[in-house]
């Protein structure tokens, strides 16, 4: 991750955090890891707009999201990041997750559904299509 600083003090009508986007990625991380996901979607949502090629920045982002309930912000980050690497399986089990908890059971399954395929030994992947799909069933009926 690169270590590019962002300049302190005020930015737009925002008050910038102190230290540069590896510190906000690393505090970030620290909030997530701490239960605070909500201050870690924000540190890591600023973090994003300052490096948004950064991988590493924007699965941290859609976890933080997906984590304070912000369903349909982790949605969207973690199809920034499909779409950046359709081969990512940990971004389409994240899409699948945050889909689901969205209400949206067929971008849920789709996306579960290729995360499965890529990762068939990860059990966790199975189960939550198995959920998303008996969930699917139940609401057809």
């Amino acid at each position: 991750m690169p270590a590019a600083s962002a300049p302190e003090g005020r930015s737009g009508d925002r008050e910038a955090p102190a230290g540069g986007v590896y510190d906000w990625y690393h505090r970030g991380l620290a909030l997530l890891a701490d239960r605070h996901p909500d201050a870690a979607a924000t540190l890591l949502a600023r973090a994003a707009e300052a490096e948004p090629g950064s991988r590493s920045v924007r699965e941290a982002l859609a976890r933080a999201q997906y984590d304070a309930h912000r369903y349909p912000e982790a949605i969207e980050s973690f199809t920034r990041l499909t779409a950046s690497d359709p081969a990512d399986d940990y971004a389409r089990f994240g899409l699948g997750l945050a889909a689901s908890r969205a209400g949206d059971l067929t971008l849920a399954a789709e996306q579960l559904a290729l995360a499965v395929a890529m990762r068939p030994d990860l059990a966790h992947y199975a189960r939550a299509l198995r959920e998303v799909r008996a969930r699917r069933k139940r609401g057809s009926a």
